[in-house]
């Protein structure tokens, strides 16, 4: 028996920082982020389709344009998220590190809640470092 699949890319644009690293990337920096998005089965629907694009597009586009894209993301106890605050800088808060590796597990959590039958999701950092999660 076969086995199909789908990959839909998001690309958004978000800044963090990392607590407690020893490194660059304990300033505030931003990322051109890419998104891929796969979903797969071993039956197709009745049109012959893993899922519409559309609806993966609307679903998940949908969810980081509104909750990730340019926003810093940030862990809940960094020091600056009262500041920014302050200032009314958009948000997003994590409760750990925001690295790619957490943020990708965040995504496939939220867009599995919202019903998407995920298989994995890669967030590529940069055009040559990508962290991906999957579970099952």
């Amino acid at each position: 028996m076969g086995n199909y699949a789908v990959k839909k890319v998001i690309d958004f644009c978000y800044g963090h920082r990392l607590l407690d690293y020893d490194g660059k990337c304990r300033y505030l920096h931003g990322h051109n982020g890419q998104l891929e998005i796969e979903i797969d089965t071993g039956t197709l629907d009745a049109l012959g389709m893993v899922i519409d694009f559309g609806e993966i597009r609307e679903i998940a586009k949908g969810w980081v344009d509104e909750h990730l894209d340019h926003k810093m993301l940030l862990h809940r106890d960094d020091p600056i998220v009262k500041v920014l605050q302050e200032w009314d800088q958009p948000l997003y808060l994590m409760e750990g590190n925001p690295t790619a590796e957490n943020i990708s597990k965040l995504i496939f959590r939220q867009l599995r809640a919202m019903g998407l039958h995920i298989s994995r999701v890669s967030l590529w950092e940069t055009p040559t470092g990508c962290a991906m999660y999957s579970e099952d």
